[in-house]
């Protein structure tokens, strides 16, 4: 094993890493505002169960104040979580472009190896045959 599939590798490695950190992230912030939603329908029933909607009003709900405390902490929690889904995808884009420019040294050193070999069999063997000397 040459020591540029090692790095390859490692890039791979961290690009899945970044990937499964932004979907992650993406996972948690669809389950917040799932939950945020179903505090607001919770929010609506008790209001209109009672009667009250304002929430400065002294007969408005108890449950409702706290569920609407509730939502607001869950979209506060998503805000924080945009700033590091936007940290998340800057990092998979870099390991991306990472991963290419080692693949891509990868080759040209690949093909520079090929043009060697054939040169120092004075061109007599083809390219192919040179290439399958240089997997062995």
């Amino acid at each position: 094993m040459k020591p540029r599939d090692n790095l390859i590798r490692a890039k791979q490695f961290q690009l899945e890493d970044a990937r499964r950190r932004l979907a992650q992230i993406e996972v948690m912030v669809g389950e917040l505002m799932r939950m945020a939603g179903e505090l607001d329908q919770q929010i609506d029933v008790e209001e209109k169960k009672r009667g009250v909607t304002d929430p400065e009003h002294f007969a408005y709900p108890t449950f409702a104040r706290a569920a609407r405390q509730r939502r607001d902490n869950l979209l506060a929690s998503v805000d924080g979580l945009a700033g590091q889904r936007a940290q998340a995808a800057d990092a998979v884009a870099a390991a991306e472009a990472d991963l290419a420019t080692v693949v891509q040294k990868a080759e040209r050193a690949d093909e520079r190896l090929v043009t060697a070999r054939v040169s120092t069999l004075g061109g007599r063997a083809p390219a192919r045959a040179a290439a399958a000397q240089i997997s062995r």
